[in-house]
């Protein structure tokens, strides 16, 4: 039988490498307003070496908190809701965000996500390329599992540029 040419040939050497991280292991970081809560950088590129460039992580919204309106000129994105209640808002239209509910984010597709319920909304997100992790941690404080939060802190003065430099477009208004 003749070997199908678009499996993978397991002999042939992987410049990735396997990694297995513990719930709550990983670098995360304390977020500022408007979204406050919390981010896990779970797996990026110079953890894994993937052949593909990405990063995963989880993103915690506090209730009645957001993550503004954004885009992502060079980089798709998924969202899949893990826990909680929410609104995400997209070219304008609200859609729910539950538990189990995944969206798919071509780039240039500008969203915000809105916790809308009574207890925190988590999410997991993946990017790519990878970078959404450079951002988190340039903007956010370090975060130790299991501390207190701290009292809601602005986002950095030089935010437009750390965006620029990470993986954000600019956000075109509509009308």
């Amino acid at each position: 039988m003749a070997k199908d040419p678009a499996m993978p040939d397991a002999a042939l050497p992987s410049p990735a490498r396997l990694v297995i991280l513990a719930p709550e292991e990983g670098r995360s970081f304390w977020q500022p307003v408007p979204a406050n809560g919390f981010v896990r950088c779970i797996l990026d590129q110079a953890m894994t070496g993937a052949e593909t460039p990405f990063a995963m992580g989880t993103q915690t919204v506090d209730p009645g908190c957001h993550v503004r309106e954004h885009v992502h000129d060079a980089n798709e994105e998924v969202i899949l809701v893990l826990s909680g209640q929410g609104e995400a808002e997209i070219e304008g239209a609200r859609h729910p965000m539950a538990p189990g509910g995944c969206f798919f984010f071509p780039r240039g597709r500008p969203h915000a996500f809105h916790n809308t319920g009574e207890a925190p909304l988590t999410f997991l997100w993946l990017i790519l390329p990878g970078g959404l992790e450079n951002f988190f941690e340039r903007i956010g404080r370090p975060r130790s599992a299991g501390e207190p939060p701290p009292a809601p802190f602005p986002r950095p003065a030089d935010v437009l540029q750390i965006e620029a430099e990470t993986v954000f477009g600019t956000v075109t208004k509509r009308g």
